[in-house]
């Protein structure tokens, strides 16, 4: 019984030893910040190339939010919620990157979970809103995005937040509409600094960090 303790007493000593060393062999993660902006410029990227953002869209809009990792589940009671990084339009190109979230619920008979991939773009109007700090996606203000396939650039932008899903796995009722658009104050003093503010990052006034050049990166050029 003595040597059967010690065996599985030594087994766990190599065991932890062995993690550790792996553990201290690994490259550190990089901050939540920095893989946050590597999510959403992939997430821009894989959305934007495969052409399911038209082209002229992307043009037009002046804002442009990614959130790469959406999750909505729900038994009875749905619920959602998401974060990400939005750039806006400025006389010398696009703004800095702002973190921001997105969340919401809705009643009714849902079951069932969604990670969804989201790409939002905004007009003049959804930019406006969202430098309030804090906006509703109501019925009028966001809309499904045409694709490519069914675009016709004579149909007008009418309303101000035009949203992209991608989606894996199945789940009843997919619509974003009722959820709120909030920005991340705790994030973007991380990145930015304590005095700095959402409306300061969104208008050109700051300069890109290390940790959210890749989504820069990704926005369209032009």
């Amino acid at each position: 019984m003595l040597k059967t303790g010690l065996k599985a007493g030594l087994i766990t000593a190599v065991a932890l030893l062995f993690g550790c060393s792996v553990c201290a062999a690994k490259p550190a993660n990089s901050a939540p910040e920095s893989q946050e902006s590597a999510n959403a410029a992939q997430t821009l990227r894989q959305m934007t190339n495969s052409n399911k953002v038209p082209k002229t869209l992307l043009d037009q809009a002046r804002c442009i939010g990614v959130i790469p990792n959406m999750t909505k589940a729900g038994l009875l009671v749905g619920g959602e919620h998401g974060s990400g990084l939005v750039s806006c339009r400025t006389s010398s190109g696009w703004s800095s990157p702002a973190f921001f979230g997105i969340s919401g619920g809705s009643l009714g008979l849902e079951a069932g979970a969604q990670n969804s991939q989201i790409v939002l773009l905004m007009n003049n109007q959804g930019k406006q809103d969202l430098l309030q700090g804090k906006f509703q996606l109501s019925a009028k203000a966001v809309a499904a995005g045409p694709t490519g396939s069914n675009y016709s650039a004579s149909a007008g932008w009418k309303a101000p937040v035009l949203s992209y899903k991608q989606s894996h796995g199945a789940y009843a009722g997919a619509s974003i509409q009722g959820s709120t658009i909030s920005m991340n104050s705790g994030d973007i003093h991380k990145v930015y600094g304590q005095n700095v503010t959402a409306r300061q990052v969104l208008s050109g006034k700051v300069q890109t960090p290390s940790q959210a050049q890749q989504f820069t990166n990704a926005l369209p050029k032009g």
